[in-house]
């Protein structure tokens, strides 16, 4: 494992960031949603689809990225933006449909945008891969050596417009890294009952790339495989694709009832907790202390408690700014 201290501790405060935004959003959610749970209701109307447990995921590819790659995620997008570095006051407002959102409250979590570090997602299954390959081609085509990601659940690898955009990046050898979240459930089917493939990595060679597996949330792995997959982006010798086994911790969507996991399946995955297993890592290897690693949390928590406070305060947008950027 070659990951510096400071790449070490950037991910430990990554993913525990993402975590206490998720298990916080879990609970502000459900705020005028109860006692009968109403989608439309409470400070946060419509879906929601968090990540707890799949931190590994973004910080361990977003670690070696810079403000001038793109990426571009799918519907669970708060761990891989937080990763990225989108401006996290404004991403919990456009959550909340405020004003002060990234899109002034009309996209939504699904919908997020920050042009300050080229980050956008989209809540339609594998829509964010043509679109890294349309940026990584107008990076080279501007003289650029910045690269773009894409993240994707491990149900996207059965829709076209995945295939099309992996082709495109291997005709061309454009500087893509292609990133499978691979949680087991697609909404409520299991990857085993959608997909031919146990492991999508497999498929990569068809397109003219490298393919990589990575096992059991290991966000040192991940690291390592990031590593080489954006240099080689980079350096102009073309895509990668990276399957990461990963673990999803909430339902589908909150408010999802979970009758199609099995019985403690969840109790499972936590016993192995990747940013547990990191802190223990950084103990056992005396890379750093555990006050250290406290104050890291501490100002993770207070970053996102005044995020949540800076969208609470946020006017709502009035309606008629609903006609507003929109063609007529």
């Amino acid at each position: 494992m070659s990951a510096t201290k400071d790449d070490l501790l950037w991910m430990y405060a990554a993913m525990v960031k993402a975590r206490y935004y998720e298990d916080t959003m879990a609970t502000v959610y459900m705020e005028g949603k109860k006692p009968k749970f109403d989608i439309g209701a409470g400070l946060v109307p419509g879906e929601m689809h968090l990540a707890a447990g799949q931190e590994p995921c973004a910080a361990g590819v977003c670690v070696h990225l810079r403000n001038d790659d793109t990426v571009t995620a799918p519907h669970r997008p708060h761990h891989v933006a937080i990763a990225k570095g989108v401006d996290l006051n404004r991403m919990t407002a456009e959550i909340f449909g405020r004003v002060d959102g990234l899109g002034g409250g009309r996209g939504g979590h699904m919908h997020l945008f920050d042009p300050a570090v080229n980050f956008v997602c989209s809540g339609i299954i594998a829509e964010g891969a043509p679109p890294a390959v349309g940026a990584a081609l107008g990076a080279r085509m501007n003289g650029r050596d910045a690269i773009a990601v894409s993240y994707v659940g491990e149900g996207a690898p059965n829709q076209g417009g995945f295939h099309e955009a992996l082709n495109l990046a291997g005709v061309w050898q454009l500087p893509v890294v292609f990133i499978i979240e691979d949680n087991s459930w697609g909404i409520s089917v299991p990857k085993s009952k959608s997909t031919a493939v146990a492991d999508n990595a497999i498929r990569a060679p068809g397109y003219a790339m490298p393919g990589v597996r990575i096992e059991n949330n290991d966000v040192l792995t991940l690291y390592d495989a990031a590593a080489d997959a954006v240099a080689r982006a980079r350096a102009g010798q073309g895509p990668t694709l990276i399957e990461v086994e990963t673990y999803r911790y909430y339902g589908h969507f909150q408010g999802d009832p979970e009758i199609y996991r099995p019985k403690d399946e969840v109790k499972g995955l936590k016993a192995k907790d990747p940013i547990d297993r990191l802190y223990h890592y950084l103990m056992d290897n005396q890379i750093t202390d555990s006050s250290d690693l406290e104050a890291i949390a501490q100002r993770c928590r207070e970053e996102v408690d005044a995020a949540y406070a800076f969208a609470r305060k946020s006017p709502e947008p009035a309606p008629e700014a609903a006609l507003e950027h929109v063609f007529v």
